[in-house]
């Protein structure tokens, strides 16, 4: 199975790569196998991303917003009528189930782009009439922005970072998660369709290093993340030092309370989602379920009934309700935790192994 894009990098709207970057594999997590061989960003790439991204903005930002909007919007439509291969690539890239990438994925991130696309028209200055002088606002955009991806949704951040940047008349240079980077890839072509110039939206892969010499070039105005806690910290410190504009999207801690009045199949159902969905991948999931202690045991019982029916297996097979984790890395770490409860005197349900599913030995399934 490969997944090889035309190359590792799109700067000013086209593929390029620089055989002198470090390899990075493109890892299948069902089955542990390369599908793809990119190259991390070199200084050079780097450099040529940012320079591309400040020429083409200031044109961009003096379109007006309603054109901006339209072109976002219709990046939008093409989304949608490509969804089917993108709900493929992303589920290679992530491992999470089709079922999964068919709706939330790539639908998302066209609706991310619809409505920035549609709301950017009424962002406008106003005048304020102070009963003799006034005063006025005018809304003038950053410049040069720089979005780093997460890789439980890489295609719906690569969305959500790009669009209200892009509405507002900026450009962006964006690094996807060394372990996801084909998605961002397809949605650089389908913004060249879309009819966005070049240089506005430009990709570049790597490790941490790529990212902290996009957070500290001069160029760059604002950086958005979403990722771990430790690599936030990293970020806004270096950002920070430079005074530019940072947003933070980090890790979380989302409690799910049930009460013994509560619909029992309900909050059963709400606690599944909360833990199981995107094979408990994402960062407001419900990691801790406190449940009163008079309906506690006929809760667990009915969980573990409900959780032995989950569908475990080939990500691509549209009746698979759970696919692997994103990489062998992630696969260990929850294996690890699953060992730490166990030694704390947690007791262990239901699961806790490694399954061994026929043609996915390989892959990262828990």
């Amino acid at each position: 199975m490969r997944a090889q894009p035309t190359a590792s990098h799109y700067v000013n709207g086209r593929y390029i790569e620089d055989e002198g970057g470090a390899p990075l594999p493109v890892i299948y997590p069902a089955t542990g196998e390369t599908i793809a061989m990119l190259r991390s960003a070199t200084p050079n790439v780097l450099e040529l991303a940012v320079e591309a991204a400040r020429a083409a903005q200031p044109a961009w930002a003096r379109l007006k917003p309603v054109e901006r909007g339209r072109i976002l919007r219709r990046a939008a439509d093409i989304l949608r009528a490509r969804n089917a291969d993108l709900a493929r690539i992303e589920t290679l890239d992530t491992g999470k189930a089709i079922q999964e990438t068919l709706v939330a994925d790539a639908p998302s991130a066209a609706d991310c782009l619809e409505y920035f696309g549609g709301a950017v028209a009424a962002y406008n200055g106003e005048s304020v009439d102070l009963g003799g002088p006034f005063a006025y606002t005018r809304r003038e955009a950053l410049g040069v922005c720089v979005g780093i991806g997460a890789w439980n949704y890489p295609i719906q951040i690569a969305g959500w970072k790009s669009a209200p940047a892009l509405a507002m008349g900026n450009a962006m240079v964006f690094k996807p998660s060394e372990n996801t980077p084909l998605s961002a890839l397809a949605l650089a072509e389908i913004y060249s369709e879309a009819g966005l110039p070049d240089g506005l939206f430009n990709v570049v892969q790597g490790y941490g290093d790529v990212g902290a010499g996009l957070v500290g070039h001069d160029v760059v105005a604002k950086v958005s993340v979403t990722g771990s806690v430790p690599t936030g910290r990293k970020v806004l410190s270096l950002a920070g030092s430079k005074m530019k504009h940072a947003t933070m999207e980090l890790g979380g801690k989302s409690p799910l309370i049930v009460f013994d009045d509560a619909d029992i199949e309900n909050a059963i159902g709400g606690a599944m989602l909360g833990n199981f969905y995107s094979t408990g991948q994402i960062c407001s999931n419900g990691t801790r379920v406190f449940v009163q202690s008079g309906i506690h045991d006929r809760f667990v019982e009915r969980l573990i009934e409900r959780t032995k029916k989950i569908r475990i297996g080939d990500p691509l097979d549209p009746e698979t309700q759970m696919g692997p984790l994103v990489s062998k890395a992630q696969h260990d770490k929850v294996v690890g935790y699953i060992e730490i409860g166990k030694q704390d005197g947690a007791t262990l349900a239901c699961g806790g192994n490694v399954p061994s599913l026929q043609g996915f030995q390989g892959g990262f399934f828990v």
